[in-house]
């Protein structure tokens, strides 16, 4: 694992991609530091961090999109298919790369704080906490950025689909105001969300049996919940999908000063989940 995570390490800088993402970062969170903080007067760097989420959008697919898309194209990874080491040490191998990249304009972040100290005064502890939530946020993007990498060996589709995935994550607030607050029209949902996740299960395993009692049970399970207690669907999809709101975790600390513990635990479930599913989704390629 360590002699992948090596190799895509300085693979990131030599091609620029690295050098280019933690430019642009501390170059555009820099404007903002000395226009809010510098000129302004704001004491909190973390409210200025808040601005460069936006950065993510278009860097975390710059980084991900190579990350096994151009083994695919380059026929590179029947390499990593068949080396002596497990697909999780080659998948870890390639995310801590990516996560170190991100990693090193947030260290440079750790300066800002103590200018503003030199300054006047300063919140040190909220700005710390909030640069390590802001690096936990682009460890999630970066995940799933990667997972979708695994589905193509196309870069430009790969970023395409992450820009794509992130905007929509960025807008979720927005996008989950439009959702049905009905029962039935919860319920529904539910089972459109459901029939998804289940679709993905055949086609990991390509056990129509399998699929076929898994929907069934939801199936079943909804409607007769619906019809015992509708009550327990109603406003069920905004509660249920508004936690995907990943950035609002990070909101909170930028502009109440709150850390929600449950939001960390959560960017690290995501992380997980989505390092099993790239895990996953190599290994079925190994024996297709």
């Amino acid at each position: 694992m360590l002699a992948i995570y090596k190799r895509e390490l300085r693979s990131y800088f030599q091609s620029m991609i690295g050098c280019v993402f933690v430019a642009f970062l501390v170059l555009f969170t820099g404007i903002y530091f000395t226009a809010y903080n510098l000129t302004a007067g704001y004491p909190y760097f973390s409210y200025t961090l808040s601005g460069s989420l936006i950065v993510f959008i278009v860097g975390i697919p710059l980084i991900t999109m190579r990350s096994f898309s151009e083994e695919r194209k380059n026929k590179t990874d029947q390499l990593l298919l068949t080396a002596p080491v497990s697909l999780t040490k080659v998948v870890l191998g390639k995310y801590f790369a990516m996560a170190t990249v991100v990693a090193v304009p947030n260290l440079i972040f750790c300066l800002f704080p103590l200018i503003i100290k030199m300054n006047g005064t300063a919140y040190l502890k909220v700005d710390y906490i909030s640069i390590g939530v802001f690096f936990l946020l682009g460890c999630v993007y970066l995940a799933i950025g990667m997972f979708l990498s695994t589905l193509t060996e196309s870069q430009i589709i790969a970023f395409v689909s992450t820009f794509g995935v992130l905007l929509l994550l960025y807008l979720w607030n927005g996008i989950v105001s439009f959702l049905p607050s009905s029962a039935s029209g919860c319920m529904a949902g539910l089972l459109l969300i459901l029939s998804v996740i289940i679709l993905y299960i055949w086609q990991m395993t390509l056990n129509w049996v399998l699929s076929a009692i898994l929907e069934a049970v939801c199936v079943i399970g909804c409607v007769t919940a619906y019809f015992v207690k509708p009550g327990l669907f109603e406003n069920l999809l905004s509660d249920l999908l508004g936690k995907l709101a990943f950035a609002d975790v990070f909101t909170g600390i930028t502009q109440n000063h709150i850390v929600d513990l449950s939001g960390i635990v959560l960017y690290l479930s995501v992380i997980t989940v989505f390092i099993f599913l790239t895990v996953q989704t190599i290994q079925k390629r190994r024996w297709s």
